[in-house]
């Protein structure tokens, strides 16, 4: 096989984070050891700039994808079998830039900055994505200074005002789960659209993505954040603290209008309520009520009247991940300058334990994402997001 490459000849092996096995922080391991890996046909070899961090990161290595028994301690398996084995790396949001071509594609993609669509697809459909795993659980990802994928998934932005760090704050795993929240429940312009989880990296990208369709996001989440997401473009802040009469609020707010639909990243008790601000007043309603779900941070469990559902016909959509039209839709708004990073810090890779610590244990001045960069580039691409004083 041959392989075109760039400047001198590249490493025979790399610095990594490694995970070795299902656990707390100490199943990730650093080494620099790990051999470089080498493009196979219809793949680019990228230099690790910066990867961001997902709570799937988190949720994978601690085997918290249950579908039977609540109590499994499981990964990530919707194609009927486990895809994550050990010791393997992790890290699904990659920029970087191409530095070696496999067979089959051109050389002129040496020197492309861009960013990786996440996903592992079954097939080439464009439209469909019915058994998504994703690169950092099914095969390697970015937490290292070298990672392989498709060539035809690593889209080059050249983007001179993006900084590397900034583009993988935008990656897929946050926007195309949120593109794909909102297509699903067939949202339009006009429509009012409840963002829970409000400051993560898929409620912000919610939030960004509602008002380049035309609708109306209402988030939720801690006051102190209000002013950020509102400049993001949210029409107002609830708050999440004070879930008391929270229909009465969502009222007021949209002047006694039912929510169209809800983006639900937080599932558990909450889950019930958020339907309440759908169905108070179905004669003012011109749609279904639609409630899309792709996260459960306060609880994987909810308690739901059937009745309510049926009675009031609300459409639940599960939704996990996306397709590869949605990844080219925002590929495009990102290089139109659409989207918008919401970057909170950047961290050391050798520093990936304390980025998880930090990330559980977030206190309320958090917003956005946390980016993970090679030590080696570190000075290029980290050091100007490093957190100040540990905030």
């Amino acid at each position: 096989m041959e392989i075109a490459s760039m400047g001198p000849d590249l490493p025979e092996v790399m610095a990594a984070m490694v995970l070795t096995g299902h656990g707390g922080v100490e199943k990730l391991v650093y080494r620099d050891d790990v051999p470089t890996p080498v493009p196979g046909p219809g793949e680019v070899l990228v230099r690790v700039t910066a990867t961001a961090k997902n709570n799937t990161d988190r949720k994978a290595r601690e085997g918290l994808y249950p579908t039977r028994d609540k109590s499994d301690t499981t990964s990530f398996q919707i194609g009927g079998s486990p895809t994550l084995t050990f010791p393997r790396i992790q890290g699904a949001d990659v920029a970087g830039h191409v530095v070696a071509v496999g067979e089959g594609v051109d050389a002129r993609r040496i020197g492309d900055r861009g960013l990786l669509d996440f996903n592992l697809y079954a097939d080439a459909r464009t439209d469909i994505n019915l058994t998504p795993d994703y690169y950092g659980h099914g095969a390697d990802g970015g937490f290292a200074e070298y990672v392989a994928v498709a060539a035809d998934q690593f889209h080059a932005i050249p983007n001179p005002e993006l900084a590397d760090a900034e583009l993988a704050a935008m990656g897929m795993c946050s926007y195309q789960t949120a593109l794909h929240m909102l297509n699903a429940a067939g949202v339009t312009a006009g429509e009012r659209v409840l963002v829970t989880g409000a400051s993560g990296g898929v409620g912000t990208a919610l939030i960004q993505l509602c008002r380049i369709m035309g609708a109306i996001p209402y988030a939720l989440s801690q006051p102190e954040k209000a002013d950020a997401l509102q400049a993001l473009g949210a029409e107002t802040v609830l708050d999440r603290s004070n879930m008391t009469d929270f229909t009465d609020r969502v009222r007021e707010v949209t002047g006694d209008h039912p929510i169209d639909a809800v983006m639900d990243l937080v599932g558990g008790e909450m889950t019930d309520r958020f339907i309440d601000t759908m169905i108070f007043d179905m004669k003012r309603r011109a749609t279904y009520p639609r409630l899309s779900i792709a996260g459960a941070s306060g609880g994987n469990v909810s308690e739901i009247m059937w009745t309510r559902i049926y009675l009031y016909q609300v459409q639940i959509f599960g939704v996990s991940h996306g397709t590869r039209d949605e990844a080219a839709q925002l590929v495009n708004w990102i290089r139109e300058g659409r989207l918008k990073p919401v970057l909170h810090a950047a961290f050391r890779l050798s520093q990936l334990r304390e980025a998880e610590t930090y990330f559980v244990n977030r206190g309320s001045n958090f917003l956005g994402k946390i980016v993970i960069v090679p030590d080696s580039e570190w000075e290029a691409h980290g050091a100007r997001f490093a957190l100040v004083d540990g905030a």
